[in-house]
């Protein structure tokens, strides 16, 4: 639906299934109700979400143009997409295989490129593209710091190709997209820092020289082009679970004249640990209620030095919770946003306003996508009716004035 700064939606990667008719089926079963709780006069769009096997099935003319027909009748169209996850998601552990397979494959820049044919057939006329990707791969599949160099700069590479797949659509057809890379907690790109320094060290370099000689442009003409086909995803949880100063970040970017493509919103839970022995059991315990077998939980510890910790998931930081040094945690598990406390817990709800008011002041992107997907997962205290969670975080967004 368009919002006062741009167009809001919800990433169906909410939705668990296998295979494209398990996708369209929670889509008409959710999203008439969330559609009525939320834009009832106008059109709502959807941030879809698709595996590999789903991307295949989708691909046949016959279910584009059946879902086409559906998204017409139904007043909905389709201007994002996750392409994060390329298989199963959902009923079965995930874990670190959420990033295979990784940008060094071919594998992944396919997957990618099908999304982007079957999103330019989607998109209403006019209306820019995108989708998000992962941060190139997990990083400690890479022991030493030579097969990390390599994992990057051939990620980097087929990122590349994606670009030019981009410039060449938008050559022949007018229509505009880009890939929006989401840095999350042990990517090879996890932070900000790291995406502008990947960004303007790396990619830039690669793709300008790459650009010059397929297309017969300048290299200031590249440079144009790839800032416009490669954005950055804007992942709240992401960032806040590093501690990273929203406004910094936005500022640095927009000084490097690097755009985010999407804000994915997001809240991840956290605790202020400087606590009594009683508080400190109690969130442990809490923690421990959250600490489910799907997904990695990644947990960023801060030090009274300033300093961070990082835990691969929530398992081996709750090994090392009785940790001194330890001022707060906050966890990758991302809860409902229109939720701020949480039993003795709390979510980053306040980074969530944070980024949402820099946007309302400046808008630095048009796609807005609320992106919680642990519905599955939760505690039975924080579940309702899945097409009512969805409404919820949709008029939570919309009630912070966007």
């Amino acid at each position: 639906m368009k919002v006062n700064t741009g167009h809001l939606t919800y990433c169906t990667n909410i939705h668990p299934g296998k295979n494209w008719n398990d996708d369209f089926t929670a889509l008409k079963d959710n999203f008439s109700f969330i559609k009525e709780s939320v834009s009832p006069g106008q059109p709502l769009g959807i941030g879809l979400r698709l595996s590999n096997v789903s991307s295949l099935e989708l691909s046949e003319q016959g279910n584009i143009a059946e879902f086409k027909h559906w998204l017409k009748e139904n007043n909905a169209y389709v201007f994002t997409m996750n392409g994060f996850p390329y298989g199963e998601f959902h009923r079965t552990v995930v874990k670190e295989d959420v990033h295979t397979p990784d940008w060094t494959t071919e594998a992944r820049k396919d997957y990618t490129i099908r999304l982007f044919t079957i999103l330019q057939s989607l998109l209403p006329e006019g209306m820019v593209g995108g989708i998000s990707t992962s941060p190139l791969s997990y990083r400690h599949w890479f022991k030493t710091t030579t097969d990390f160099t390599e994992a990057k700069n051939a990620a980097t590479i087929n990122i590349v190709a994606v670009i030019k797949a981009l410039v060449t659509i938008a050559n022949a057809t007018g229509t505009v997209m880009h890939l929006d890379l989401e840095p999350e907690p042990d990517g090879i790109i996890e932070t900000g820092r790291e995406f502008i320094d990947w960004y303007t060290d790396d990619l830039l370099p690669t793709a300008i020289s790459d650009l010059v000689d397929s297309f017969g442009i300048t290299a200031i003409e590249a440079e144009a082009l790839t800032k416009r086909h490669l954005c950055l995803c804007y992942d709240v949880c992401h960032f806040a679970i590093g501690y990273e100063d929203h406004a910094d970040v936005l500022k640095e970017l927009k000084e490097k004249g690097i755009a985010v493509g999407k804000i994915q919103i997001s809240a991840a839970l956290k605790a202020n640990m400087d606590q009594s022995p009683d508080q400190r059991i109690a969130i442990k315990e809490s923690f421990q209620k959250f600490n489910e077998p799907t997904y990695l939980h990644q947990v960023v510890a801060l030090k009274r030095d300033g300093k961070l910790i990082r835990y691969t998931d929530l398992t081996p930081a709750i090994a090392d919770f009785e940790h001194q040094d330890v001022m707060q945690w906050r966890a990758h598990f991302h809860v409902p946003i229109s939720v701020q406390d949480i039993g003795v817990l709390q979510s980053t709800q306040q980074d969530i306003i944070e980024v949402l008011n820099l946007q309302k002041v400046a808008p630095f992107t048009e796609h807005l996508e609320v992106e919680t997907y642990t519905w599955e997962v939760l505690p039975e205290q924080l579940k309702i009716p899945i097409a009512a969670s969805i409404s919820n975080e949709l008029e939570w967004v919309i009630k912070t004035n966007v």
